[in-house]
């Protein structure tokens, strides 16, 4: 009886800590990837901002055949976007790397509500 119960016991600690384990795991998956979108946010957001405020040198929007500056500068920022978004890719692969050397646990949102007593109101008029 009292090995059934050890084992019990040990079975409940095993299945916790595999629990705890899955959790952290999904933890650190979470916030890389979170953390993967925003560097990619700010690269895109980045390059569109570029191209809203400098496209006009290369002719972006504009269907009209570009002349041979707009050419030579629609290269020039093919290949700085190719630069940033490989930079960018590459501290993606630096945040996974170095996230995958902690222990992660999400705190996820804790909202406290207070509980009020609320005494039947026939009692407060006696």
């Amino acid at each position: 009886m009292d090995q059934d119960y050890n084992q019990l016991i040990k079975a409940s600690m095993d299945f916790k800590q595999k629990k705890e384990e899955k959790y952290k795991e999904a933890s650190a998956s979470r916030l890389s990837k979170i953390a993967k979108k925003k560097i990619q946010t700010t690269m895109i957001g980045s390059l569109s901002t570029v191209e809203k405020f400098f496209g006009f040198l290369w002719g972006h929007g504009n269907s009209e055949e570009l002349t041979p500056e707009q050419e030579h500068m629609k290269n020039l920022f093919d290949e700085a976007r190719a630069e940033i978004l490989d930079r960018g890719n590459s501290q993606i692969r630096n945040l996974e790397t170095e996230v995958s050397q902690y222990d992660i646990s999400w705190k996820r949102y804790h909202v406290t509500l207070p509980v009020i007593n609320v005494e039947n109101e026939e009692d407060e008029n006696v």
